[in-house]
């Protein structure tokens, strides 16, 4: 693990420094002030648009509040609107920039840890135990955005309730930093295609593992199941435990494919092919489609004979404007596949019938699907002809 950079400010009439954590890979602010109790919010809003970030010193939920207050004023409509986007792809695009201001800004509430995740302020929550399942031991103190605690906090919380999943019939207990899987749809697609066979099954990109473990409860007797990410590991092993299925389930470290062939090879990519603006995005913006191309690419050198692929992917990209139809069909006929059955679910998520949401029409249209996936059969030989060549 790299060692972390420090950050240093003002205080007191000398230089403080202390080292800087940030989740989405943010360098340290150039400029800190102080703010507390007395702080305005105006006054901080100004600041942090000015990418000046305010080191809170004042009683933790107040800071709570001046976050509360620097995101209303991020969110408040302009008073000249902007034209309507010309497409979906424009909105798209909108949207991303806005969110990254709006992170950017919000970002800019620092706190001071000192060593052990301690928070050395007023009516200060124990954040221990949160700050330590994704970030370890902290033998120093540092400074990190409000904006992430919170974050950590909720993904804390999330991975003590779990996720229930009907399909599953148990529940999924997420980690920080790992595709939690609220949008039931694509289980229920997986729950319900029929099995090629219950000898073997791939697993790629495994995540929270819920897909493996799907497998195994429907009598898959094995399961080999990759992923690149050692958090999306340690979430997998965690919930493969708590369900009782290690002694069914393979863990491995690997870019995409494990070695050899299965009968059935699933992957659930990310939907979005764009580029993440975090290392936690990475579960749903994939540059250029990476991951997409390369399981279709390489799906046709690990499917056992007469093996299925298993592609889950949602179309919303589609209606984004962001991949075509045409597009992915050719990457399947490209990779010497065909299509031999396709299943679709409608998404049962709340945005999907948000009129609000600035890519409502997109998403109102978005269908997942699971794409059943085979090796192209060879065409035949020419028939002999009777022509005598002289």
């Amino acid at each position: 693990m790299n060692e972390l950079p420090f950050v240093e400010w003002h205080e007191d009439g000398a230089v403080k420094r202390a080292r800087w954590r940030s989740e989405a890979g943010l360098p340290p602010p150039p400029r800190i002030v102080i703010a507390d109790d007395r702080s305005n919010a105006d006054a901080a809003y100004k600041l942090a648009c000015e990418g000046t970030a305010l080191l809170w010193r004042g009683d933790y939920q107040n800071g709570r509040q001046l976050l509360q207050a620097l995101a209303r004023r991020v969110d408040r409509k302009p008073r000249k609107p902007r034209p309507e986007p010309a497409d979906q792809a424009e909105a798209f695009h909108r949207h991303r920039q806005a969110q990254g201001r709006r992170a950017r800004i919000l970002g800019m509430l620092l706190l001071p840890f000192d060593a052990g995740h301690a928070l050395p302020l007023r009516r200060a929550p124990d954040v221990h135990a949160a700050c330590e399942e994704v970030w370890g031991e902290a033998r120093e103190p540092y400074v990190a955005s409000m904006r992430e605690l919170l974050g950590l906090i909720g993904a804390h919380e999330w991975r003590k309730k779990g996720v229930e999943l009907p399909a599953l019939g148990a529940r999924i207990h997420p980690h920080y930093g790992v595709f939690s899987p609220v949008r039931g749809e694509y289980i229920d697609l997986v729950a319900a295609a029929p099995l090629p066979s219950d000898a073997l099954a791939f697993d790629i990109g495994t995540g929270s593992g819920v897909l493996a473990a799907l497998l195994a409860r429907r009598g898959v007797r094995k399961v080999v199941a990759t992923d690149q990410d050692p958090r999306a590991l340690a979430c997998a092993r965690d919930n493969l435990s708590r369900l009782g299925l290690t002694g069914r389930v393979e863990l491995l470290q690997a870019d995409l494919f494990p070695p050899g062939q299965a009968p059935l090879i699933v992957c659930n990519p990310p939907w979005l092919p764009a580029r993440p603006s975090s290392p936690v995005e990475a579960a749903v913006y994939d540059p250029d489609s990476r991951m997409l191309r390369g399981f279709l690419s390489g799906l046709g050198a690990h499917l056992a004979p007469a093996g299925e692929g298993w592609l889950i992917l949602s179309d919303f990209a589609e209606h984004l404007g962001l991949r075509s139809r045409e597009t992915l069909l050719g990457w399947i006929a490209e990779a010497g596949l065909e299509v031999l059955a396709r299943h679709d679910a409608k998404p049962r998520h709340p945005k999907a019938s948000d009129a609000d949401d600035p890519l409502h029409r997109a998403r109102a249209a978005e269908v997942t699907s699971l794409w059943r996936l085979r090796l192209r059969a060879p065409a035949p030989p020419a028939a002999p002809t009777d022509r005598t060549v002289s």
